[in-house]
């Protein structure tokens, strides 16, 4: 491109929000020369730690995943929502590093985490061995200051009845060197009258020590907050004019939940802001996409607090001062030819290892061996992508031949170990194969034997799960064309606000991700050694 061409490019374009649709919460953005890197929390899903990676600012292609590997982190017996949160991902002397930190509980004001450190040369890897970091709290990063030296930020918790959970952000010293935690931790900043405070990121601009966080929670009242010092260790002083940015009092506004920020200085200096929001689907209500990342344009005027226009979350704002870098799109069908699964796709629970996810066997098909049952924290068998708009479809050709009724294999529309909907082929009581529909809320589960399909002897059937707004709809296909099962289902059940439970002022259950389409086996006959295979997989959005 000539450089007239690129500043054409660049004066046209424009960041449209969210740049990373559906479930890419908590972003944490980093610049390394000419490339951006965006990582998002994953929960219970591998690979943990998404990556996307842009040139500017605009356009954004995924990378994969950073843990691929239970040497990284296991998520056996992962509860919902539990898992990966908040990591951070910094770079410093040739060095890529991640902090990430896996939490364990939610139940009594105990969260149970654990923090972990992994490096690498590539972004792209290898990783090392993670350093197990303290468990004292979590959303934990590294800062790097002018001296030298390196500093762990974490929220830190206090479980005791009758306190403030979120107990401030905490700072301790980390040798990178010798690769472990030295001297004493100590409170860093206690949080504003918003209370909640996580997710620290601590910068040096200006003659100043700027420390941003996430406060309010993580639903309607969620904001970024931006405090600054003269000194490491404080004391901090909150910008006096509020948040950085927040939706907080406008359910007007199409972006809501705007928080946990992290900010990026481009090449030419101009400051922008990563951050989560949530689309929901009427005012205030369920957000089936999850959380997702946008992107803000920040005024930071020497001297000056940093500005977000408005303090809200736009739906557009000006791209920098940046050639466009535009990459090749997604292919829509994914014909299984690849030796490993794409990077749209993600497993539950388990990584996509050669023992159950089977791309070799038989060539251009995605073989899943049967795994646990919608409730098994151990092995399930769920091979699924990001739902990345309000309509969109999932399409696929199994081949499958149940022995009995405890063999399973169809399509699903997810959200968490309770609250689905699947579309299914399985064994009758006759002994012939049929179609079957089961749904879940909150655990709940409806079964629709009016509506059971009659596939014997059809050898591949193809499948289709599809999001029109607060609707999941669901058709098939035996050779004669498309059907549609005449019934409509709840999307809104695959929502954080709909899989959140409180018993008595305390947190049951939590909803981090959002909602899934997917090619879901279960073997209920614990290692029969059922399998299914998928010709291909068809995702499109309108």
């Amino acid at each position: 491109m000539s450089t007239d061409m690129a500043n054409v490019a660049t004066a046209t374009r424009s960041i449209r929000n969210p740049v990373l649709a559906g479930f890419h919460p908590d972003p944490s953005v980093l610049r390394v020369g000419d490339d951006y890197y965006l990582a998002t929390s994953t929960f219970e899903w591998y690979p943990g730690v998404l990556v996307h990676h842009s040139r500017d600012l605009v356009n954004w292609r995924s990378l994969g995943g950073i843990i691929t590997e239970r040497r990284l982190l296991d998520l056996r017996g992962c509860g919902d929502s539990n898992g990966v949160w908040a990591p951070d991902l910094s770079y410093h002397d040739g060095q890529f590093h991640l902090v990430y930190s896996d939490v364990a509980s939610f139940a009594s004001g105990y969260w149970d985490p654990q923090n972990f450190l992994v490096s690498a040369e590539d972004i792209t890897g290898p990783w090392s061995e993670p350093v197990k970091l303290h468990g004292r709290g979590f959303d934990a990063s590294l800062f790097q200051d002018d001296d030298g030296t390196t500093w762990l930020l974490s929220m830190s918790a206090d479980w005791r009845p009758g306190r403030d959970r979120f107990g401030g952000i905490e700072i301790q010293q980390y040798d990178l060197a010798a690769r472990r935690l030295v001297g004493n931790p100590r409170i860093l900043f206690t949080g504003s009258p918003a209370g909640l405070t996580e997710g620290p990121h601590l910068y040096r601009h200006d003659g100043w020590y700027w420390l941003i966080t996430a406060e309010g929670g993580t639903s309607w009242e969620h904001q970024v907050t931006m405090a600054r010092s003269r000194e490491l260790f404080g004391p901090y002083q909150v910008d006096p004019d509020g948040p950085l940015l927040t939706s907080c009092g406008r359910p007007d506004l199409r972006l809501q939940k705007a928080g946990h920020g992290s900010l990026v200085r481009t090449q030419h200096g101009e400051w922008y802001l990563a951050h989560l929001v949530g689309r929901p689907y009427s005012p205030l209500g369920n957000c089936v996409l999850g959380r997702e990342t946008a992107i803000q344009r920040v005024e930071w005027p020497s001297g000056c607090w940093p500005r977000v226009a408005g303090g809200v979350p736009a739906d557009e704002v000006v791209a920098p001062n940046l050639p466009a870098h535009p990459w090749p799109p997604e292919p829509e069908t994914d014909h299984f030819d690849a030796p490993e699964l794409g990077r749209c796709w993600s497993t539950l629970r388990r990584p996509a290892t050669a023992d159950w996810v089977d791309l070799h066997t038989r060539p251009s098909y995605l073989r899943i061996h049967g795994g646990q049952s919608p409730v098994g924290r151990q092995s399930p068998s769920l091979v699924g992508r990001r739902v990345g708009a309000m309509e969109c479809s999932l399409e696929t050709v199994v081949e499958f031949e149940p022995a009995d009724h405890r063999q399973l294999a169809g399509i699903t529309a997810y959200y968490n170990t309770l609250n689905w909907h699947h579309l299914y082929l399985t064994r009758g009581d006759d002994g012939r194969t049929v179609l079957e529909l089961l749904s879940s809320d909150n655990g709940r589960r409806t079964a629709y034997p009016e509506l059971t399909v009659d596939a014997d002897g059809v050898t591949r059937v193809g499948l289709r799960a599809v999001f029109d707004g607060p609707v999941v709809r669901f058709d098939y296909d035996l050779g004669t064309g498309w059907r549609r099962l005449p019934v409509e289902l709840d999307a809104t059940i695959l929502s954080d606000e709909h899989a959140a439970l409180i018993i008595d002022g305390e947190p049951a259950a939590w909803g981090f991700t959002g909602a899934f389409l997917g090619l879901w086996v279960q073997d209920l006959g614990a290692g029969d050694g059922v399998h299914a295979d998928f010709d291909l997989a068809t995702y499109r959005e309108q």
